[in-house]
């Protein structure tokens, strides 16, 4: 019994002491775990915030850009209204009004007809045959996919035919789901063809029994724009009931001169890219405007607005509006007609107005006497409306929430100034009604407000949503327009679906594509995608590294760009000239100059290594640290290449502009009127001699002619491209003077 008790007791003592070191090594393990978690916690956080500010920075300067486009076209559009017919500064643009919609349906097809371009037997691309057969698109679609072209003569044909066809639809496609049929959605594609042949290898080509809705911005900054297009167009016209195809606002020969499409089909169809050019134009005026399924759930691509209005929208004349942009113009007189559709060019437009320039720009004068210059003082927004925009831009940037900028007001102007017809009333309502479909962005608070930061429609609320929804018997939005890190999102208690559908969009890794279906229960099914199989390759740490070290570094290249302006913001703050500044201070002159909105406080420490003691830094040696290269030209002063690559963006738009007949050459008297426009824009003064200088160190073959792709490329800052730059026109500028940015794709 004793020799039990010990045993018995020695058994206690073990198991005591067993216990204490299981619940010691519980404890440890637990504190262990915290401390992962802890740390893990901390690390998604760090990664959701770079992840945050990188979007950020991509967005604040595609929008800034898009902002750009829109107050040069009003700039020359109030060049248009107020110079008399016969002046030279007039007729420097007047190309770029030409309303082809005035010809007539025989002129078109005369001017675009095929019959005399022959197909040479060396031709090893696809041939089509017409009516076209579902084996024959199918052959087109792998014929991109192995990067062969279509010959021009099936592309005005493919063209022509779709033009037949989009003036048969209604401006609104009503479509149902048959109790049987699922229906898929496709947002913006931008010419990614590489996202759109995933969409039909994971979800099947366009069919009777697989319907398709493509809701616009199939164009610019990707590199096959065209080929999306003939695809699209030719599945159309094989299954006219099956595929319908939203305009977006990109489908705009305006804005496709800023981003890309323009350029891409003069490089890829130099013998007859202009025909091509032509009748995309008119293509893209006959878009129907939206899609309705099972008269329940709206597809259009931009959003609505507190006025918009579907019975509105079915009566208006969508293809008036070959440039959205573009308000409806009266006419004063009619010269007499134009017989060719090459010259038709309406100079009579000194008596165009329309609330949007009267709001941006004033009222008509006239200006029988002034040149360019004479304009600097008239250019739109005051510095305390230019204040004003730039408090809202921060406001929205700041919430994370997409905004759009709107220089035009809705508000009716007097009978005097705008003409007392009530068909003129009509047609500026019509064209607010595209614009908004077209443009427009939903917002998280109730309302409805001119945009900000975009270029035009407006910003919408859910009270908006709602009370739209209610007057139409519906139940969802499904709208596209703006890029979403997941390639969806849903807003206004899930009352409005946002769908895009091109990933990699910013970088490869950036953000996912999505598409979407619809069956009979009408319950959002949705896709997620990356197309890139780059993007499969990518670490998870590369992953957000990747789109972080191409943000930072177009942001790098724009602060670069900006440098005199910053240096003189700093030097506001550095009264002793120590070459010192704080942290605050620096904060403030960089967003004085800009006007991003951006967290720059987070991005300090990113943009900042050379600091000083005491939390103060030098502002000398970090330009000396962005290590930005320079172009190298002699005889042109240092200040006219910083601002010229600060407004490189805008001058290439320009040139594009002035270039009518689109030979890629202008001459040099046409160079001159360029930098002069651009001074009169910009409220800025370039000398002539300067104009001369420059111009004799461009026209190195002395041919008397600029190369506009030459001459861009002279100035180039940085030697390598990745897809930010999209068609060379992707993040197009700041709020304040627009900057062509470019971003290097590899990781250091």
């Amino acid at each position: 019994m004793i020799m039990g008790g010990i045993t018995m007791g020695c058994g206690v003592a073990k198991s005591n002491q067993f216990q204490t070191k299981k619940s010691r090594k519980a404890v440890t393990s637990i504190q262990a775990a915290v401390l992962i978690q802890r740390w893990y916690r901390q690390y998604v956080a760090r990664k959701e915030m770079r992840r945050r500010y990188t979007w950020n920075i991509f967005q604040s300067i595609e929008y800034s850009g898009e902002q750009a486009q829109i107050k040069l076209y009003n700039f020359l559009g109030y060049l248009m209204d107020n110079f008399t017919p016969t002046s030279t500064e007039r007729n420097f643009v007047s190309h770029i009004f030409r309303e082809n919609e005035v010809c007539h349906d025989v002129e078109w097809e005369r001017y675009f007809c095929y019959r005399n371009i022959e197909v040479p037997e060396i031709y090893s691309g696809p041939h089509m045959n017409f009516p076209l057969t579902a084996d024959q698109v199918t052959a087109l679609v792998e014929a991109f996919r192995n990067k062969r072209q279509l010959h021009s003569r099936y592309v005005l044909q493919i063209l022509l035919e779709t033009w037949k066809l989009l003036r048969l639809l209604p401006n609104i496609s009503r479509i149902s789901t048959c109790h049987s049929k699922e229906i898929t959605i496709c947002g913006d594609l931008h010419g990614q063809l590489e996202d759109l042949l995933l969409i039909f290898y994971k979800n099947g080509m366009p069919s009777l029994e697989r319907p398709y809705v493509f809701n616009g911005d199939f164009v610019d900054r990707g590199k096959d724009s065209m080929e999306i297009l003939l695809i699209l167009f030719a599945f159309l016209l094989v299954y006219p009931n099956d595929v319908h195809l939203n305009r977006g606002n990109h489908e705009d020969h305006i804005v496709n001169l800023r981003y890309g499409f323009t350029k891409e089909v003069l490089g890829k169809y130099q013998m007859h890219g202009k025909r091509i050019l032509k009748l995309l134009q008119m293509i893209f005026s006959w878009l129907p405007l939206a899609t309705v399924i099972d008269q329940k759930v709206l597809i259009l691509h931009g959003g609505i607005s507190n006025t918009t209005d579907l019975c509105d929208i079915a009566r208006v004349d969508r293809h008036k509006y070959v440039s959205a942009l573009k308000p409806p113009k009266k006419r004063a007189y009619h010269p007499v007609a134009q017989s060719s559709v090459e010259s038709e060019v309406d100079d009579n437009l000194s008596s165009t107005k329309n609330n949007q320039r009267r709001a941006s720009f004033g009222l008509r004068d006239c200006f029988h006497s002034r040149s360019l210059q004479d304009l600097s003082s008239r250019v739109p927004r005051t510095t305390e409306q230019e204040k004003e925009v730039q408090r809202r831009q921060s406001i929205f940037i700041r919430g994370g929430f997409s905004q759009s900028q709107k220089e035009l007001n809705y508000a009716p102007a007097s009978s005097e100034s705008q003409g007392t017809t009530n068909t003129a009333d009509t047609s500026v309502e019509d064209w607010g009604q595209i614009l908004d479909l077209l443009w427009s962005d939903p917002m998280p608070n109730n309302g409805c407000m001119p945009n900000e930061v975009r270029g035009g429609g407006c910003y919408w609320g859910p009270d908006v949503t709602q009370d739209f929804l209610s007057r139409h018997n519906m139940q969802l939005i499904i709208r596209s327009h703006e890029c979403k890190q997941e390639g969806y999102e849903f807003c206004h208690n899930r009352r409005v679906l946002t769908l895009f559908s091109a990933s990699n969009y910013y970088e490869v890794g950036s953000n996912r594509g999505a598409y979407v279906k619809l069956g009979p229960d009408l319950v959002p099914y949705l896709i997620q995608y990356q197309a890139s199989s780059m993007t499969r390759e990518l670490s998870l740490r590369k992953n957000v590294g990747k789109p972080e070290h191409s943000a930072l570094k177009v942001l790098r290249e724009q602060l670069f760009a900006h440098k005199s302006d910053l240096v003189r913001a700093f030097q506001e703050f550095d009264k002793d000239k120590t070459g010192l500044i704080s942290l605050n201070d620096w904060v403030i002159a960089v967003e004085s100059v800009l006007c991003l909105g951006l967290p720059w406080r987070m991005l300090f420490s990113q943009l900042i290594t050379c600091k000083a003691p005491g939390g103060m830094f030098d502002y000398q040696d970090w330009f000396q640290e962005l290590s930005i290269k320079e172009p190298q030209m002699e005889n042109v002063d240092h200040g006219l290449l910083e601002t010229l690559y600060r407004h490189r963006s805008t001058l290439e738009t320009i040139f594009r502009l002035v270039d009518f007949d689109n030979s890629g050459l202008i001459t040099m008297e046409d160079f001159r009127q360029t930098w002069k426009l651009l001074s009169a824009f910009l409220k800025m003064e370039i000398t002539d001699e300067a104009i001369s200088d420059l111009s004799v160190t461009i026209d190195t073959n002395q041919d008397g002619n600029i190369d506009i792709d030459e001459f861009m490329e002279a100035f180039r800052l940085t030697d390598k491209k990745s897809r930010l730059e999209r068609g060379k026109s992707m993040f197009m500028g700041t709020s304040n003077d627009l900057t062509k940015l470019e971003g290097d794709p590899d990781i250091q």
